[in-house]
């Protein structure tokens, strides 16, 4: 925009610009996590929202340096729910072979593009859960992105996720090969303690567990691990102050996580209104990936909008739907990674056409992540005290969606990242 373009243009530099001390935004409206507001102003010092509403405000903003954002809307950064930025599109690369054949120099070397990417598609928290085989690498990114190495999103980091023995993957043709796995593996509750205690060690902010898999009798999916080791994972984890997630696709991987206490579930792909209600009533969220079936989908065949909808792609939006209609906490998260990091808009958009309200699936993308991973005193919202994580978009998204992708400004920590 040439508007914002001449102001850093005066500044002889962006990177004065992101150093100055009182910025002060002027979109057409903002988007404070839960409502939208029209002829609002936001105020940020440095890292932090100090004022946000009509002028005139409290402070003084003679030496506020004014960013104009006409047509815009401004918004809380955005939280990524479901991310593995250590994978990339399988169609690229099978899963199998990202794990056994990329050397985790390249996948580290492709997870800096993808926490860019990331970032300027205007989602500057993460939460990413699961290295897929690259270790505790997730650890040492979050730690470069947190000392301004590379640039990249918050990081809320599961590190190598916890499965059953010998219900993951990648599988060996031969019983006589071991082949390295996508996930730490575990038997019984006294093994999952000690590989809780290991990851919360190596940096862990969560725990990722897989209530099931695909590891039936006919590759079908099936719960992996009881409602005791799940447990006996919640138990260790809500000692150190971290939430537990499960992977859960089938009724009974999604009630046995359910029953030992987790904080979300992720996929849901089988859910029942019954289901959906026993997590509203006890508090826990989904977390639905809507976009990564329906890539896959269309890896192996699909072709979107010309082909009738594969029998699990209609399964999944019924689900959807019966989660919306009980109710239940709904996060955004696409599993991105399983297509391209950047597109993480692919998951809004389709929460929109699967029957949510734009501005419902807003604050999915904002105040709810926030609430619901841990961290709504921290970002989240456009509020005074929290941190000046903040995206402009042009456009409307509460009316169209599509209008997340026009991103026109980033800001993290008060830093102006992109400005288009």
């Amino acid at each position: 925009m040439k508007r914002i373009l001449t102001v850093i243009a005066l500044l002889l530099t962006q990177q004065v610009f992101a150093q100055l001390q009182y910025k002060l935004l002027k979109p057409a409206r903002v988007f404070d996590g839960e409502t939208m507001h029209t002829n609002w102003v936001v105020l940020t010092d440095h890292d932090t929202i100090v004022e946000a509403g009509a002028l005139p405000l409290k402070n003084d903003i003679t030496h506020a340096v004014t960013i104009d954002l006409p047509d815009c809307t401004l918004m809380p950064g955005l939280i990524e729910g479901h991310s593995h930025l250590f994978l990339h599109p399988y169609n690229e690369v099978a899963w199998d072979d990202q794990v056994l054949k990329e050397s985790r120099a390249e996948r580290t070397a492709r997870a800096v593009n993808h926490a860019k990417a990331t970032l300027m598609a205007g989602f500057t928290t993460v939460r990413d859960l699961g290295t897929e085989g690259a270790q505790y690498d997730d650890a040492g990114l979050k730690n470069a992105i947190s000392k301004g190495v590379i640039p990249g999103p918050r990081m809320i980091i599961a590190t190598k996720a916890i499965v059953a023995k010998g219900a993951y993957g990648p599988k060996p043709a031969s019983a006589d090969i071991d082949f390295p796995q996508g996930a730490a593996e575990v038997s019984g509750t006294d093994e999952m303690e000690k590989e809780c205690r290991l990851q919360i060690s190596k940096g862990a902010d969560l725990i990722k567990v897989y209530a099931d898999y695909r590891w039936g009798l006919n590759g079908e999916s099936a719960p992996a691990l009881t409602v005791e080791e799940i447990a006996a994972a919640v138990r260790i984890a809500s000692m150190g102050h971290r939430p537990v997630v499960a992977h859960a696709s089938t009724v009974e991987g999604m009630r046995s996580a359910i029953n030992a206490g987790v904080s979300t579930i992720e996929h849901g792909d089988d859910g029942t209104l019954e289901i959906f209600q026993l997590m509203k009533a006890k508090g826990i969220a989904l977390c639905p990936t809507l976009a990564a079936g329906d890539a896959v989908s269309q890896y192996r065949g699909w072709k979107k909008g010309t082909d009738p909808e594969p029998a699990r792609i209609t399964a999944k939006r019924k689900s959807f739907q019966l989660a919306l209609q009980s109710g239940v906490t709904i996060c955004m998260g696409g599993d991105v990674g399983v297509y391209a990091h950047g597109d993480n808009a692919r998951e809004m958009e389709m929460m929109v056409d699967y029957g949510m309200k734009p501005i419902d699936v807003l604050r999915s993308a904002t105040s709810v992540n926030a609430d619901t991973f841990g961290y709504g005193k921290k970002i989240g919202r456009v509020k005074p005290g929290l941190q000046a994580d903040l995206v402009a978009v042009h456009g409307d998204p509460s009316t169209d969606i599509r209008s997340i992708r026009h991103v026109e400004l980033v800001m993290k920590a008060g830093n102006v990242l992109l400005v288009q």
